[in-house]
Order: C-alpha cells, then sequence, then structure tokens
C-alpha cells in the first residue's frame, strides 16, 4: 500500500471515528438545524470570498460551534462544511482531509471553552484561537501533500512542500484574524444565547397578552452587571421579606410559616447572614423559632431548625426548653431510616452533624447505611426507598447525607453523581423527575449535592449545555426574586432561599456563621397578610410541582441568528441546500 492510500484511510477512519461521536451523543433536533445552519453559513463564507486565495471565515465560523456548541458538534459543522462547499470547488483526495482538518478546529474551538471554563474570551484571546486554528489547518493540508505528491518523504521534502504553501497559510491565519476581530465576539455570544434556549416550551394562549407586555419590561430591566449581582440582590429580597414577627412566608407579606422561615434562614446563613442577626424590629429568626417551637412536631421542622440552630452557634439540645437532638434519634427506626423516607433520612444526618454528633456516632452511621442501600440501579434515590423513580430532589439531598455521614467517596455517592450529571436539561438546570422540565429548586438541590461530592458545578455542562448555576442566575429578577421556572413565579422566598445556599457555593450541614453588628432598617411589610400563605406551605417536591402556576412574566427572547456575510442569492441558497442535503444523509439516524 502506498503512502498517499495508507494515509487516506486512516483519515477516512478518523472520519468513522468523529461521526461516530456525533451520532452517539444522541443530538436533538434543534441542535441538528443549527449545526446544519453553521455548516452552510460556513459553506457560503467559503464561496464568497474565493476570489482571495485561502481568506475565508470559514475556520473561525467552524471554531465559534464547537466553542459555543461543544465537541462533537464542532467536528461536525467543521466536516459536513468541507464536504459540501467542495460540490462548488471540487471533490477529491484531499476532501477527507479537509473534513478532518476543520472537524479539528471545531473540536480545538471546544477545547478553548473548556479551558476558559465557558466564559466569552475577549476579542483577542478569540483571534489568537483563530490564527491558530488556521495554521493547525495549514499544517495538516501541507502533510496531506506531502505524503500525496512527494516521491520521498524526508524532513527535506516537507520543508519544500510547507515552504511553497507559507503565502496561502499566512494569508488564511491572516484572514481569520481579520474576520475574528470584526464578527466574532457576536457571533459567539449569538450562538451561546442560542445554545441557552434549545429547550423552548410553547406558553398558553391565555399568555399572549402578558408576552407583549413583559418583553419590554424585561429588556429594560436588564442591566449588564446583573448577572455578577444577582445572589446580593437575592439576599436584599430576602432581608426585605422578613415579617415583624421574625419569620417568613412563602411571599412577602404572607404569614410565617416554618417551612418558609426554616429555608430563608438556611439560605441568609450560607450566603454569611447569622440567623441571630436576621431580624425585623427587634425580633430575629430565633425569636420566632422560640415563639412557635411548642407547636413544632413535624420531623422535617425538626431537622431544619436544628440546622438553623448549628449555623447560628446556638446548642439545639436545650433550645426553648425542649432538647430536638434528642427527640430527632428518638423518631430513628431500627433499621436507621427516619420516618422511612430517603429525604428525612439523609436531612435526619445532616441535622445530627450539624448538632456535633460524628460520623461514627451510631445514629448517624445506622442512617447513612440505611441511605446507601436505597440507591437504585440507576444510581439515583427515590424518596421512599429502592424500587421507585429516581428523582433529583431525592438523590441530590441523599449524597448530601451520605458524605456528611463520612461516605464521600463510596461507589453510591459516585453513582448518584453520575445520575444527576446524566439528567441535566439542555437548558442547563434539572428537573423534579427526568425528563420534565427544569426548575429552580430543584437545579439547587442537585448544585448542593454536587458541591457536596467535590464536584464543580460551573463545570457540569451535559452536551454543551449552560451550567446549573448560570441557570439559576438567568432566573433572578431584578428585585432578587427568583422564579420557580421559565413558566411559573411561585412561593418566591422559598426558592431564592434554596438558589442563593447554591450559588453561595454552600452544602449542608453550615458551619457556625460569625455574628455581625451590622444594623438594617426595618422591612416595609404589607398590612395583610395573604389569605393564601399555606397554600404551597409543603415541603414534598411533588407538591411544588402541582401547586405549580401559569406563567405571569416572560424572560425576554433576543434576536440570536447570525447574519451572513453578503452573497449572491443563488449561491446562498444553493450552498444551503446542499449543507442540508449533506447533513441529513450523514446524521439522519438520529433525526
Amino acid at each position: 500500500m502506498s503512502w498517499a492510500a495508507g494515509s487516506l484511510a486512516i483519515v477516512v477512519a478518523a472520519l468513522g471515528a468523529g461521526f461516530a461521536w456525533w451520532e452517539r451523543t444522541r443530538p436533538p433536533s434543534r441542535l441538528l438545524a443549527l449545526v446544519a445552519t453553521l455548516a452552510a453559513l460556513a459553506v457560503a463564507g467559503r464561496i464568497a470570498f474565493a476570489p482571495i486565495p485561502n481568506v475565508k471565515p470559514t475556520t473561525d465560523i467552524v471554531l465559534f460551534a464547537g466553542f459555543a456548541l461543544g465537541a462533537a458538534p464542532g467536528f461536525a459543522t467543521g466536516a459536513v462544511t468541507a464536504l459540501v462547499s467542495n460540490l462548488f470547488f471540487g471533490q477529491g483526495p484531499w476532501t477527507p482531509w479537509q473534513m478532518v482538518a476543520w472537524g479539528l478546529v471545531g473540536v480545538l474551538g471546544a477545547g478553548l471553552a473548556a479551558a476558559t471554563r465557558h466564559r466569552r474570551p475577549g476579542r483577542v484571546t478569540l483571534a489568537a484561537a483563530c490564527a491558530v486554528a488556521g495554521l493547525g489547518f495549514g499544517v495538516i493540508m501541507d502533510v496531506y501533500e506531502w505524503l500525496t505528491f512527494q516521491s520521498t518523504h524526508t524532513a527535506a521534502t516537507y520543508a519544500a512542500t510547507a515552504s511553497t504553501s507559507l503565502p496561502f497559510n499566512l494569508a488564511h491565519v491572516l484572514g481569520n484574524v481579520i474576520f475574528c476581530l470584526a464578527f466574532g465576539p457576536a457571533l459567539v455570544a449569538a450562538l451561546q444565547r442560542f445554545r441557552a434556549r434549545l429547550d423552548v416550551r410553547w406558553l398558553p394562549a391565555a399568555a399572549a397578552v402578558s408576552v407583549l407586555v413583559c418583553v419590554v419590561a424585561a429588556g429594560l430591566a436588564a442591566a449588564p452587571s446583573a448577572r455578577a449581582a444577582a445572589p446580593a440582590a437575592s439576599v436584599r429580597y430576602l432581608e426585605r421579606a422578613q415579617n415583624p414577627d421574625g419569620g417568613f412566608g412563602g411571599a412577602p407579606g404572607q404569614a410565617s410559616s416554618g417551612l418558609h422561615t426554616g429555608w430563608a434562614a438556611l439560605g441568609l446563613a450560607a450566603a454569611g447572614r447569622n440567623p441571630a442577626d436576621v431580624s425585623t424590629r427587634g425580633r430575629s429568626v430565633l425569636d420566632h423559632l422560640a415563639a412557635t417551637s411548642r407547636s413544632v412536631s413535624d420531623l422535617g421542622e425538626i431537622e431544619r431548625t436544628i440546622l438553623v440552630l448549628g449555623a447560628a452557634g446556638r446548642d439545639p439540645r436545650a433550645f426553648a426548653g425542649r432538647d430536638l437532638v434528642a427527640e430527632l434519634a428518638a423518631k430513628q427506626s431500627g433499621r436507621g431510616a427516619l420516618a422511612g423516607r430517603v429525604n428525612t433520612t439523609a436531612f435526619g444526618v445532616l441535622a445530627l452533624r450539624a448538632a456535633g454528633r460524628r460520623t461514627r456516632d451510631r445514629a448517624v452511621r445506622r442512617a447513612t447505611a440505611w441511605l446507601a442501600r436505597q440507591a437504585n440501579r440507576d444510581g439515583g434515590f427515590n424518596f421512599a426507598g429502592r424500587g421507585g423513580q429516581s428523582g433529583i430532589d431525592d438523590t441530590a439531598a441523599a449524597v448530601e447525607g451520605l458524605v456528611a455521614g463520612g461516605r464521600r467517596g463510596t461507589r453510591p455517592v459516585r453513582r448518584a453523581v453520575a445520575f444527576l450529571r446524566r439528567r441535566q436539561n439542555a437548558d442547563g438546570g434539572f428537573p423534579l423527575t427526568p425528563g420534565s422540565a427544569s426548575n429552580a429548586q430543584s437545579t439547587a438541590f442537585a448544585v448542593q449535592g454536587l458541591i457536596a461530592a467535590g464536584r464543580r458545578p460551573g463545570g457540569v455542562r451535559r452536551r454543551g449545555s449552560r451550567s446549573p448555576t448560570g441557570y439559576l442566575r438567568s432566573l433572578v429578577g431584578p428585585s432578587g426574586a427568583v422564579r420557580y421556572s421559565r413558566t411559573s413565579t411561585q412561593t418566591p422566598v422559598w426558592v431564592t432561599s434554596q438558589v442563593v445556599a447554591a450559588l453561595a457555593g454552600r452544602a449542608f450541614p453550615l458551619p457556625r456563621v460569625p455574628r455581625t453588628t451590622r444594623a438594617r432598617a426595618p422591612a416595609a411589610i404589607p398590612a395583610a397578610p395573604s389569605a393564601t400563605a399555606t397554600a404551597t406551605a409543603t415541603a414534598t417536591p411533588g407538591a411544588r410541582a402541582r401547586a405549580e402556576r401559569p406563567v405571569t412574566a416572560v424572560e425576554r427572547r433576543g434576536d440570536t441568528k447570525p447574519r451572513s456575510p453578503a452573497l449572491s442569492a443563488r449561491r446562498v441558497r444553493a450552498a444551503g441546500a446542499a449543507a442540508a442535503l449533506a447533513f441529513a444523509v450523514l446524521t439522519g439516524a438520529s433525526v
């Protein structure tokens, strides 16, 4: 076998592996359409600048596709671009080499995204990456010419081949830099916005009027610094929502409840506010908990109260005349479970650890052992125990409980984390149950579980999605309140509290928070509490889903369609049709 034939066989095998990789990712139809569109745009760019040798925006577009969409979509964009564009420039043995070269440019874009932690790079950094991509493309094509057209394969003959193509490679690099400086950051931003919105859901027709009104309002509310200020704004929102009795309701102005007070105190404690310092009109969170302690009998409320007291530095063994730790331990069954459920047992472990019990404590060991036995075959957990459908909230809570009980590196924790990562949605968030829409509370639970297991949530991006923390920040409104989902706003104090804890990067149990002497003006409280104070005051995730109300506002949808260079209409239509046809043939099984 000759050098040319052998190298071509290797390149074809690499292409097959690349498309098999793309196929195994099972891309959704909207991602397929976006990749086909980008390939058509890259083809059109190559055709439009054909009179200028080796100066074309094609390489830049492929690199941007890899940066915004991921390695596999970037590879597919580059490979399809080479194949389709050569329908106009001529097919030959060079086509597979160009497919591999541009496919690797897409992979390089994904590598740049990983190196920058998916943050949008500056214009100069992006231009430098485009220059490297152009140079790498030239080197691969030089190797093709050296292997195919040189009779001897030595360093001298390669140097001769590279020297003859050097002017063209330099023109390619210079063109890449110029094109990137001209439109690179704008196209990357558009692709990232489009990628984040791939998970589209239609709103009810009754919401049409709200859409027209709220698009303008949302556009005015969106400030450039909103992302950076979102956690602080959410903390201020919670502080202003405190009632005169020191407690919290499901929304500002609603009557205080133990459920919402406990979560609000934990969210503020995660953000660095000692619950003893969270007060209004002279009454703190601890004052409210002490005043209502006699009526507390629910296991979940006892566990949350112990967690709050641990963060405040108070002893839960002697609080308002009760030994909450002893009461909690007394509720443990002989098998180690608390109320026979995964979530209450997990939070029981967290509460015991917050109260100072060690991992070798008998109650802690029995509870974590029972938890570990409840893992399902897919690695997840169901609230009722092994055998039920795995859920995100219960799996994340189990991870926190197992880690707090000293089982961080064990197999159940690793498999549970893998389960969570597999269930991330395209928008970066997590659903209540696999296959459903993302919501803020399940995403916050997942983030805390990942943190407890030692994973960095900002790096959890399934198939090119945004991170779960990015999804949570996208739900923060101008007031600091966090939406439950894209289409629902409910119990904003509860939702915001959980999101604040997740964005603060804290898993439970929280360490003791230092006291401060910071004075805060009393918050304005509506005169009459809402009559629906307890309509959604339930601790079960299923009840949260049932309580979801129709949408009342929608986030701004920007025009993310990238503009193509000025081209002949006939040539653009032909290039787009050819790209779509080739892409459908190559990846038809995915559709």
